[in-house]
């Protein structure tokens, strides 16, 4: 499966895309749309170079959700949803109690990571609403 246009639109919406190296809430340089391999104080880029580190980063993100596929069989909502929500967090691993909880604890136990270094951010809260209520929403069959 791959980040379909909705997936990739509520990742930029919440990351939002800077062009010079910022320290994200938690503390991390980052740039781009939350890109933050090899970034450094006062780097810059450029637009094609964020989207470009988009798409390299994304392929990360959707193996790690890819991972539970087997498992939960998502459909394209929900596999949308945790690409941002790993994206963010780094992984669904503890979300997903590593494959042992079921799609229904996973929706509710999204609400919960929206702190960073221990408070809870505004910013988070709403992601955190935002992809759950991507993940509950079926699927329209053609």
């Amino acid at each position: 499966m791959k980040t379909s246009k909705r997936g990739m639109k509520l990742i930029k919406q919440f990351e939002g895309c800077r062009l010079t190296a910022y320290k994200c809430p938690a503390g991390v340089w980052t740039i781009g749309y939350g890109h933050t391999v090899g970034v450094k104080k006062h780097m810059k880029i450029t637009q094609a170079q964020a989207e470009s580190y988009l798409k390299q980063d994304l392929k990360i993100y959707e193996k790690h959700v890819m991972k539970f596929h087997k498992r939960y069989k998502w459909n394209q909502n929900q596999f949308d949803a945790l690409v941002s929500f790993a994206y963010n967090i780094g992984s669904i691993y503890n979300l997903t109690g590593n494959g042992t909880r079921t799609k229904k604890e996973i929706s509710r136990k999204i609400l919960a990571y929206n702190k960073a270094n221990g408070k809870t951010l505004e910013g988070l809260t709403r992601r955190r609403k935002a992809e759950k209520k991507l993940f509950d929403k079926p699927v329209k069959k053609s």
